[in-house]
């Protein structure tokens, strides 16, 4: 693949997974009331709209200090998201699966970065609770980007270790 084919292919995977983490989000915005909670598929699948002044469920959300708070809840991740992005340009070796799934991490990080500066705090409104079998807090798009994104990180190493080892 050209170069200039490969960086169409990584900044346009991006900007398709915060494009999409957007749109959901101001439709939930638009259409789902604080104390609304609306089933999408019974009680497993109910869409609930939360702001979420911290990080993933709701973790630094009571840090009281402004400054340390943008230390890691902006400044930190920005400067994660570029140095991913940069390892992405820069190393050529990464395999579909590595690259899928950084700019899935990136897309989402972005994402939800865009909320906390925008409207300090970020919109979620997913639930899932499939009983005892398995339960979710409150998420949104970014965040199903963001595990996706691991998820393809995670088969990239499974991939490499059996390469490695034939």
């Amino acid at each position: 693949m050209s170069r200039s084919l490969r960086m169409l292919f990584i900044f346009g995977l991006i900007l398709l997974n915060v494009g999409c983490d957007q749109f959901s989000k101001s439709v939930a915005r638009a259409h789902i009331d604080a104390t609304e909670r609306i089933s999408v598929i019974g009680e497993y699948v109910v869409l609930m709209k939360t702001e979420n002044k911290g990080a993933f469920l709701g973790f630094l959300s009571s840090m009281e200090s402004p400054i340390l708070k943008s230390i890691f809840l902006i400044i930190l991740p920005i400067s994660v998201l570029i140095f991913i992005l940069r390892m992405i340009i820069v190393n050529t070796d990464l395999d579909r699966f590595m690259i899928v799934g950084l700019c899935c991490i990136i897309g989402g990080g972005i994402g939800n970065l865009y909320d906390r500066i925008l409207y300090s705090s970020v919109t979620d409104f997913m639930h899932i609770d499939l009983g005892g079998i398995f339960k979710t807090g409150i998420f949104n798009m970014a965040d199903v980007s963001v595990m996706l994104g691991t998820g393809l990180l995670i088969i990239s190493f499974i991939k490499r270790k059996e390469i490695s080892l034939s």
